[in-house]
């Protein structure tokens, strides 16, 4: 049965072609994919096969499978119990479940409503010793008693063997089932599954590398010194060696290899020697507006809620224009040096002097959100949105009485005095109002009371560059520790609108496999800074031809030193500072039309190139696929901008001072028209790119 490289998925607004072959005769083939993080959100694998979860559900139906740990909490208030469709995945969980291991198996309540397949670690817990016992003797690893991850991944692991031996048993001769794992966790699963010789097509995602990761956290000059580790010996000296010979076996024993991104691809080669046979960007679901400016919109409405929240924090010290205010955030796991705090601090600081220098009316508040450890809000925080709320009332009172008298001046065909229209006591009360928003000490740095105050790593660098809120300082700070909720009486948004209602995010991430926020910016039409040691800013660079253009800023980090680095996000946030509010828009619509190149429709193409090799590779007697042929992206996907694009270069006056009616020869349509004609087809295979209906031949 030949291979086919057909898609189910449609181009993007007749942008991305389609592929012309037959597609993979899906009705006869049985999909699972493997995660510690199937209903159980731990970090971004969870966002990747949530989010990838609609397109694969379209394209296999009730052939697609999520296996996980199962959490009882996360089980009820996630999934929908039901009964597996498939007669053999039912008798699987059935032998399980009558050898004493309990199976649970429902629908997850996400878009897609794909099955999923959950194993209550618990109840086979007493198989440990028995499954440590075959894992020793298939392939000489040992798993430490106190390492109580590793010990439930290998439970997981002998689990799901276990159920894949009994479906193949059940289904006999048909070769038809893949296993996709992700992550280190989910390895003792496909090295228990290979070493049993089930007849099972495997492939194996690692979105970070263990021992990367690691190596990261401890400041070691990571990407420059890969060749120089000893990697046996740095797993050892910190204590996961046992879990890095997981993770290595697991891709080593896979049909096909992937990573999310090339960087990752290059970490991979050195750190689990093996080259990866697939790159797989993680992609998003992308909803499209009706209205194309309605994007906009919702920045305006979201960027208004946290002025109200800034006028709050900043009482008593409001001495700038609020419609000249630029919003910046960092987000994501506080890891200090790996998102690139560091250096975003330093360049902060820089910024902060050049702005004083050219003496911008431009003010930055730049916002920290990394979940740290806390006991409570800030007191003076909470006392900030008090104030402003009692102002708000205050002055919504007096207007009432001030329209009132006005009202009944004009109907009594009066011009109205103004200095009588108001009384003693309206002025005595806004006297009060005003006395309230007094305050001797400064804005607060922190939202939150702070544990570890003395030695946090962001509290301890504002400490040092001293940026603390001054009256003279064009650059604020405001580090919220906490993750955002709309529950929240400090600051009442969610992520998302949180999002829409900055300027711009920044993510000079150094070690950042793949970096979904500076991804979720751009599908929201919000600018970004990310850099070329992240899977997206790899990814970018790849597809557009002037990045900046379209409000991505990638910061060279890799073959630049720290200092130069930190200069480069300086000098970009600077540029980013010199816009108008019309540039800002236009580079806003550019960012957002770039969301079709993070689109899972287009994306999931290398998950379904993934799965045809494990298939080759696994049954080469009934599938066939050429063993030359690869699946890449092809060239820069989209030109630079036809009109000038926002960049100090081309279309910035030498000083900030300058007006928001600039004459740009811009069309927004006609741009936006003229990108969708020059994209590119984005995969060659065997060097030659596929013909796009419509096309003409030669």
């Amino acid at each position: 049965m030949p291979l086919s490289r057909s898609l189910s998925m449609s181009s993007l607004s007749g942008v991305l072609p389609q592929w012309e072959d037959d597609e993979l005769p899906v009705d006869d083939l049985l999909l699972f994919e493997v995660s510690w993080e199937v209903t159980n959100k731990v970090g971004g694998i969870y966002t990747v096969i949530q989010t990838k979860a609609k397109i694969t559900v379209d394209e296999w139906g009730d052939n697609y499978y999520m296996m996980g740990p199962y959490f009882e909490h996360n089980f009820q208030t996630q999934v929908e119990g039901c009964e597996p469709p498939n007669p053999a995945v039912k008798k699987a969980i059935d032998a399980l479940t009558n050898n004493g291991c309990k199976v649970h198996c429902g629908r997850w309540l996400i878009e897609g409503s794909p099955y999923v397949i959950l194993f209550d670690l618990g109840s086979a817990a007493w198989n440990l010793d028995r499954w440590k016992g075959d894992l020793w003797q298939s392939c000489h690893i040992g798993m430490p008693f106190h390492d109580r991850e590793a010990n439930d991944a290998l439970i997981l692991g002998a689990l799901i063997a276990w159920f894949f031996k009994e479906v193949t048993d059940d289904l006999g001769d048909r070769q038809n089932v893949i296993a996709h794992f992700h992550e280190w966790q989910a390895g003792p699963g496909l090295v228990l599954t290979r070493s049993r010789r089930l007849p099972v097509a495997t492939v194996f995602t690692t979105h970070a590398t263990l021992l990367g990761r690691y190596l990261c956290a401890g400041n070691a000059d990571f990407y420059n010194n890969l060749h120089k580790f000893n990697i046996d010996k740095e797993a050892g000296e910190r204590q996961i060696y046992h879990r890095y010979c997981l993770e290595r076996a697991a891709v080593h024993c896979a049909h096909v290899f992937t990573t999310v991104s090339q960087i990752t691809a290059v970490e991979a080669s050195h750190m689990l020697h093996r080259k990866a046979d697939v790159v797989t960007p993680n992609g998003l679901n992308i909803k499209k507006f009706s209205a194309i400016h309605e994007f906009q919109n919702l920045h305006v409405t979201s960027k208004g809620r946290i002025q109200e929240f800034v006028r709050g924090h900043f009482y008593g010290h409001l001495d700038f224009n609020l419609d000249k205010t630029l919003f910046f955030f960092i987000a994501g796991r506080y890891e200090f040096s790996n998102k690139g705090a560091d250096i975003f601090l330093e360049s902060l600081s820089r910024l902060n002097y050049l702005l004083r220098v050219h003496r911008s009316d431009v003010t930055v508040v730049v916002f920290f959100i990394m979940p740290a450890k806390t006991n409570n809000f800030n007191v003076e925080s909470l006392k900030g949105q008090a104030i402003r709320k009692q102002l708000w009332d205050t002055a919504h009172s007096v207007k009432e009485k001030f329209g009132q008298r006005l009202y009944d001046s004009l109907l009594r065909g009066q011009i109205p005095d103004m200095n009588a229209i108001l009384d003693r006591d309206d002025f005595t009360i806004m006297k009060r109002a005003i006395y309230a928003t007094q305050r001797r000490s400064l804005p607060p740095v922190t939202t939150h009371n702070m544990l570890d105050d003395a030695t946090d790593p962001i509290l301890t660098n504002v400490r040092r560059i001293g940026l603390f809120n001054d009256r003279n300082d064009r650059v604020k700070i405001i580090f919220h520790p906490e993750f955002l909720s709309s529950t929240s009486p400090l600051l009442p948004m969610d992520y998302d609108d949180f999002v829409r209602g900055c300027n711009l995010g920044v993510f000079p991430s150094y070690y950042e496999p793949w970096g979904y926020t500076p991804g979720e910016c751009t599908v929201m039409g919000i600018p970004s800074v990310t850099t070329n040691l992240s899977g997206f800013g790899c990814f970018m660079e790849e597809h557009v031809s002037d990045p900046s253009a379209y409000g991505i800023y990638i910061v060279d980090r890799r073959f630049r030193s720290a200092d130069d680095s930190c200069n480069q996000l300086t000098q970009f946030m600077f540029s980013f500072c010199q816009q108008s509010r019309r540039q800002r828009i236009i580079q806003r619509n550019r960012t957002e039309r770039l969301s079709e190149l993070l689109d899972w429709r287009y994306l999931g193409r290398f998950y379904v190139h993934a799965r045809h090799l494990a298939l080759s590779r696994a049954f080469p007697d009934q599938y066939k696929l050429d063993p030359m042929s690869s699946l890449q992206a092809e060239g820069f996907q989209y030109p630079r901008p036809y009109s000038v694009p926002p960049s100090p270069s081309a279309s910035l006056h030498s000083t900030p001072h300058h007006s928001d009616e600039e004459d740009e020869p811009y069309d927004e349509d006609l741009e936006a028209e003229r990108d969708r004609i020059n994209i590119k087809a984005p995969f060659v295979s065997n060097g030659k790119k596929k013909k796009q209906h419509g096309e003409a031949g030669n």
